[in-house]
């Protein structure tokens, strides 16, 4: 496991390397969720997210910014428009994003806490436990 701090940045990118980015700030929420979007996006039963602060993320590839589209009125997901990679989550005017923990370089300290939409879980998959503290 790693010893990353809520200070250090962490790296990130999609699968060809074009869309990279440093993201600074305390993660919060490691989750999985099983939404039907999540589904289809990802072609498996569950994606895994962690949110940061937006105000800490920058763009650092050559790509550049992903490219959006939206899976709710109120909210887009970032890919690369190269090789499909699905990046992030962010809903308009949020203060955080979600990143999706597979494009992190190390996201071995960030255990998903919870399970969203497990009523649409497929059933062959054990959900991750609820280990969210009280009152959160």
């Amino acid at each position: 496991m790693s010893e990353t701090s809520e200070d250090t940045p962490r790296s990130g990118e999609c699968l060809c390397r074009r869309i990279r980015f440093t993201v600074a700030g305390a993660p919060d929420y490691p989750h999985t969720c099983s939404c039907m979007h999540c589904q289809k996006l990802s072609g498996g039963p569950v994606m895994a997210w962690v949110s940061f602060p937006v105000s800490g993320l920058t763009w650092t590839g050559p790509g550049g910014e992903p490219a959006w589209h939206y899976t709710w009125p109120d909210s887009r997901r970032g890919f690369c428009p190269n090789c499909g990679s699905h990046l992030c989550a962010l809903d308009d005017g949020a203060e955080s994003i979600a990143l999706t923990l597979s494009t992190l370089v190390d996201a071995s300290d960030l255990v998903p806490v919870n399970q969203s939409y497990r009523q649409d879980a497929v059933p062959w998959l054990a959900p991750v436990p609820d280990l969210r503290p009280p009152g959160w």
